[in-house]
């Protein structure tokens, strides 16, 4: 009987995440699951990663990148002395957001995890509502970060090594959609970054999430502050 292949996902405890991992799951994949704690005010998202992990019963690792984080400063997510901007996700507002070179660190933790392991992809659950704003969500960063995984790791990454990001060329709704057939917990995810105890409903994801289940026509189950 022939193993199932691995995947390294990249998980934050969000909702894109959650639907990642269900969405491999159900593909027929075996999970190793990875989270950062990079010093980002929201870290309760964290919590969330580790409630995934339960739930499918994968083994889940948080990398401790506080150190990297403070050298990154400069963006609302590192930085206590630059406001969470609120508004539309896509507003130049939201470029407050960004954090240096964020996801490339990330993805080549995760494909060294994966080359060390053996494990066959690296999975990412950015999307299409990412691209105005991140450079390192959009469809050149993938085709990139493959290239650089294979050159880096000639000879011992294995065959066929994929880095996958299925949602790449769709919107939250749609991620929203899947994880209702999927029957994802979304109560049990975290988008906000204001780093409250509860779902602020102001900033730019929260924003993204109410949208999302809203024309995904599903109920959202998630507690705002703001309703």
């Amino acid at each position: 009987m022939t193993a199932s292949p691995t995947a390294v996902a990249v998980v934050s405890g969000g909702l894109d995440s959650a639907v990642l991992a269900h969405h491999l799951r159900a593909e027929g994949w075996d999970l190793r699951l990875l989270s950062f704690d990079y010093g980002q005010r929201h870290a309760k998202e964290l919590d969330h990663a580790r409630k995934l992990a339960a739930a499918l019963g994968a083994p889940h690792d948080i990398v401790d990148l506080r150190s990297t984080g403070a050298l990154l400063g400069g963006s609302a997510l590192t930085d206590a002395a630059v406001d969470v901007p609120e508004g539309h996700y896509t507003d130049a507002s939201m470029r407050s957001t960004v954090v240096a070179n964020r996801n490339a660190i990330f993805v080549q933790v995760a494909v060294g995890v994966a080359v060390a392991e053996g494990a066959q992809a690296v999975a990412l659950g950015i999307h299409a509502g990412d691209h105005p704003i991140y450079p390192d969500c959009r469809p050149a960063f993938v085709d990139a970060a493959q290239h650089l995984a294979e050159v880096a790791n000639e000879g011992f990454i294995a065959e066929g090594f994929r880095l996958l990001a299925p949602f790449l060329h769709r919107s939250k709704a749609d991620i929203v959609r899947l994880g209702v057939e999927l029957g994802v917990p979304f109560v049990d995810t975290w988008s906000c970054y204001a780093g409250g105890v509860r779902h602020c409903g102001r900033c730019g994801t929260c924003v993204e999430r109410r949208e999302a289940f809203a024309l995904a026509g599903a109920d959202d189950p998630t507690d705002y502050e703001e309703t």
